[in-house]
C-alpha cells in the first residue's frame, strides 16, 4: 500500500461479507480460500455467530477485532480483520446515539447487546460495520428498525463531523469491553435531541466508510421480484425510507453510483435454487461519506464466492 499526497492509502482493498456463521464457512474451507485469493486489507464480517477463537483458521498478518452477542450465544455478531492496525476500536452504538435514536428494548431483547456494530478509526478514515436487525416476517421489529436506522445514521454522521472521540470511548471502556465483555442495557432509553454529542472537536472529523448487511433492498432494481415483495420485510416503506435518510445524511451508495440496472444481488434464499437462477436481493452495502466517495473505486459484488447465503462485496481506495 502506498500513501498519496493527501494521506489516503491507495490500492487498498476493503471487503464486507455476511458469513451467516463463521464456523461453517471455515469448516467448508471457503473463508480460507477467500482470504488467499482476495487478500483484503480490511475485511468486515457480519453474522459471525461465534466468539473469537471458536473458528480456527490462519489469519496471520491480520489484527482481529470481534463483537459477539452477549445475550444469546451463537447469534448475530461482527468482526473486523485488518492488516493496518487501527488507532481505536469501539463496539456497539455509543449510548448518546442509542438515546438520540430512541433505540429501546423490545420483545426480542436489546439490539445493542447483540454484537451488531464495530467502528474502527484509521489515520485517514473510519470504517464502521454493522449487522442491521431484521424486521421479522410479521414486521414486529419495524419500530426497532426505524430507531436503529436513525441511531446508526446519526452515529456515522457524527463520526464524519468529528463529534465522536473513539479514542476516549475505547479508553473509558477498556480492552475487555471492546472485545465484548457484558454491558447490559435493560432499561428503555428515552429520546433526546440530536445535539447529544456536544463538545467534540474537528480534530476527529474524518471520512466514514460504512458497510454491512443492511437488511433492506433500497429500490425495485435491488431485488429480482419487487412487486410481490412490496411491504414485506426488507422491502417496506419504513426500511426504504431509513436508507433514504442515509443518503440525505451525506452518504453515497457507491455500488449503485457505478452500476445501473438489476441483476446485482448479494443474498439469495436457500429455496427454489434461487442462487443458481440469480433470484436475489441486494441488501449488503458499502456507503461512503461524500467527502471520500470520489476516492472509492471499483465497487464489486463477488457472487461466485460460496460459503454463505450472502456473498462478499468490495471497494478499493
Amino acid at each position: 500500500m502506498q500513501s498519496t499526497t493527501d494521506g489516503i492509502l491507495e490500492h487498498m482493498k476493503l471487503y464486507s461479507w455476511n458469513v451467516n456463521g463463521i464456523r461453517a464457512v471455515v469448516r467448508k474451507g471457503e473463508l480460507q480460500t477467500f482470504l488467499s485469493e482476495q487478500q483484503p486489507d480490511i475485511l468486515c464480517l457480519q453474522e459471525t455467530k461465534a466468539e473469537q477463537g471458536q473458528a480456527e483458521f490462519d489469519a496471520s498478518g491480520y489484527e482481529e477485532y470481534w463483537n459477539s452477542s452477549r445475550t444469546k450465544k451463537g447469534y448475530s455478531g461482527t468482526a473486523i480483520f485488518t492488516k493496518v492496525k487501527p488507532i481505536s476500536i469501539i463496539n456497539d452504538i455509543p449510548d448518546e446515539f442509542v438515546k438520540a435514536g430512541g433505540l429501546v428494548l423490545d420483545n426480542y431483547g436489546h439490539s445493542n447487546d447483540e454484537g451488531r456494530v464495530i467502528a474502527a478509526e484509521f489515520d485517514d478514515f473510519y470504517v464502521v460495520t454493522a449487522y442491521t436487525p431484521n424486521a421479522k416476517d410479521d414486521l414486529s421489529r419495524i419500530p426497532l428498525r426505524q430507531q436503529w436506522d436513525k441511531a446508526m445514521a446519526l452515529y456515522c454522521k457524527a463520526l464524519n463531523e468529528g463529534k465522536v472521540n473513539l479514542r476516549k470511548l475505547s479508553g473509558e471502556r477498556g480492552l475487555d469491553e471492546v472485545q465484548g465483555a457484558p454491558e447490559q442495557h435493560t432499561e428503555p432509553y428515552s429520546t433526546y435531541d440530536e445535539g447529544a454529542a456536544q463538545g467534540a472537536t474537528q480534530q476527529f472529523a474524518k471520512p466514514v466508510l460504512y458497510c454491512g448487511d443492511m437488511n433492506v433492498a433500497h429500490q425495485e432494481i435491488d431485488l429480482a421480484n419487487p412487486k410481490p415483495n412490496v411491504g414485506k420485510k426488507g422491502f417496506t416503506t419504513e426500511e426504504r425510507a431509513g436508507f433514504d435518510n442515509w443518503l440525505a445524511a451525506g452518504f453515497t451508495d457507491v455500488f449503485r453510483r457505478d452500476h445501473e440496472g438489476n441483476g446485482y444481488y448479494t443474498w439469495w434464499s436457500h429455496f427454489a435454487n434461487s442462487r443458481a437462477r440469480n433470484v436475489g436481493w441486494r441488501i449488503d452495502y458499502w456507503l461512503a461519506s461524500n467527502d471520500i466517495a470520489d476516492k472509492v473505486k471499483n465497487p464489486q459484488i463477488h457472487a461466485s464466492q460460496m460459503g454463505s447465503d450472502h456473498c462478499p462485496i468490495s471497494i478499493e481506495l
